[in-house]
């Protein structure tokens, strides 16, 4: 078969994929198959170079790794609130790991050696910082940080997603640097809920399964880069020996350096632990909601009561490292709102300046938020449950007023729609004011170039503030612009009349031309008679 013949069964081959792909609403992006030439080996080794080249500046955050525990928890104290024994416990993990990895990049012959990665479980109530501390020390490293939950994952992976999805994630991340993603961070959020707990005298099997599978990735495994659901990638894959370039990419991915950690929040756990602690004594009292409580009980869980939870013995053996989040009392909630860094309030603030607003808060303000975001029991979460429900009618209403300032405190946090009325009388007051200045001025001005004067009742300056906040000008600007006819009309009036005062109502700046047309008519069937 000669060249030709080849090269038009291969754009044949390709015209059919597309439309096969097309038919399947798969998005897929298709690359011109050729046969290749010593020329095009010549640039795929110069474009290999230069992917070599940004490789090792992207690795370089990793390879120059040098922070110490107390560094890394210093960090985390600028944006997380409390959990103390959470914080030193990842940042000796984090170090430990790292560390290690910088060593492997070193001297690759160590990873030929056993490593025990140190993974982690963290255990807490909703809301308590499990996510944002994972997502703090991702950002301090400078490696691709992963979020997913355990609950969206199937065994199989065609009902759900497929756990090695994950590590899939981590590469587009890393925009397809798989080096870096090697080192990234896998975190599982609801890891509890794929527990595999007896259901009426069965075991739940789809929750095993991911476990089994989950199991894998977290031991050592080579993932493919193609999933097994993803057709367009298998296609081109399987075609990839058409074209030079594709056999030298890299198809999978190892996980001995990737980091995961888990969380939950364990509902019935504590409840199991207090029982196990208690044993059969008689009377032991039932763990009670409080978040405080159970926060104690988690902080003693064991290996033995993750098994009875309903996780697999391999499973948890592969998470050595495990902590318990406290739970957030009000105390916690009002330093987050006055000293974190990536305080809820601070993004108000911003909010509120859109619009040209300034917001100001009492002490006794974050102190009653505090207060009623620790009844949500769903720790920070509660907070911006709290200030939602204070300022949602505030961000409708006040950026279409002339508040230019607003002050929270205490009263407006129990009340909100009274403090809200009270700013928009004030409003409509300041409104009135700064509109019966600018007609004033309007006024002064008028009769000194003229001689004349104008005399507005006070509808006529309630008229003219609604018709400013429309049109954007100063009432000033507006009275210019109505009554700029009005010199030569009125002087007409004025010498046929001799009056020299004129009243403008409603009327007459509803229609200010048609109002002075009648005076003029007037004033000259006045004259006449």
């Amino acid at each position: 078969m000669s060249d030709k013949d080849n090269n038009k069964q291969f754009e044949e081959m390709q015209k059919n994929l597309q439309s096969l792909f097309k038919n399947l609403n798969t998005n897929s992006m298709f690359v011109p198959i050729n046969k290749g030439s010593a020329k095009d080996d010549q640039k795929f080794t110069e474009s290999e170079e230069s992917e070599d080249s940004n490789d090792s500046e992207i690795l370089k955050s990793v390879k120059e790794f040098n922070q110490k525990p107390k560094d890394v928890r210093d960090f985390l104290d600028r944006f997380v609130i409390k959990q103390d024994e959470a914080k030193k416990v990842l940042s000796v993990a984090i170090c430990d790991h790292y560390n290690h990895v910088r060593q492997c990049l070193e001297n690759p012959e160590l990873n030929e050696k056993e490593y025990t990665k140190q993974n982690i479980i963290l255990l807490g109530p909703t809301g308590v910082g499990k996510t944002y501390l994972v997502r703090c020390i991702a950002k301090l490293i400078g490696v691709p940080f992963v979020k997913a939950d355990a609950t969206k994952f199937s065994e199989t992976g065609y009902v759900g997603h497929d756990v090695e999805d994950l590590v899939r994630d981590l590469v587009k991340l890393a925009d397809g640097n798989t080096e870096l993603a090697e080192y990234g961070i896998i975190y599982i959020d609801e890891i509890d809920k794929i527990a595999s707990k007896s259901i009426g005298g069965h075991r739940d099997v789809s929750g095993r399964g991911v476990q089994i599978n989950l199991l894998k990735l977290m031991e050592e495994t080579d993932v493919s880069l193609t999933s097994q659901t993803d057709l367009a990638g298998q296609m081109e894959a399987m075609m990839g020996f058409a074209n030079k370039s594709n056999s030298k990419r890299k198809r999978t991915i190892n996980t001995a350096h990737i980091l995961f950690i888990v969380s939950g929040a364990f509902d019935k756990l504590p409840e199991m632990i207090q029982k196990r602690i208690k044993g059969s004594q008689i009377g032991f009292d039932k763990i009670t909601a409080t978040e405080s409580k159970v926060s104690e009980y988690l902080a003693l869980a064991e290996t033995k009561d993750f098994i009875e939870f309903g996780f697999e013995p391999e499973f948890i053996g592969r998470l050595p490292v495990r902590v318990s989040c406290a739970a957030l009392v009000a105390d916690d909630l009002e330093k987050i709102l006055l000293q974190s860094e990536s305080s809820i309030l601070s993004q108000y603030r911003t909010d509120f300046q859109g619009y040209g607003i300034t917001l100001d808060e009492t002490v006794d303000a974050i102190k009653e938020i505090a207060i009623q975001a620790e009844k949500e029991n769903t720790g920070a979460r509660g907070l911006m449950t709290i200030l939602e429900r204070v300022f949602r009618d505030f961000k409708f209403e006040l950026p279409s007023t002339n508040i230019k300032s607003i002050t929270l405190d205490k009263g407006t946090v129990v009340n909100p729609e009274d403090s809200l009325k009270k700013l928009l009388k004030k409003s409509k007051a300041n409104r009135h004011n700064t509109s019966r200045e600018g007609v004033d001025d309007f006024v002064a001005n008028f009769k000194k170039k003229h001689g004349l004067e104008l005399v507005f009742d006070v509808d006529a300056v309630s008229f003219l503030a609604k018709a400013k906040l429309k049109s954007n000008q100063s009432i000033y600007d507006l009275c210019e612009e109505k009554f700029q006819d009005f010199e030569f009309g009125l002087k007409l009036v004025s010498r046929n009349t001799g009056k020299s005062s004129f009243v403008i109502n409603k009327k007459v700046i509803g229609d200010p031309d048609k109002e002075l047309s009648k005076w003029v008519v007037e004033s000259f069937k006045k004259s006449d008679s």
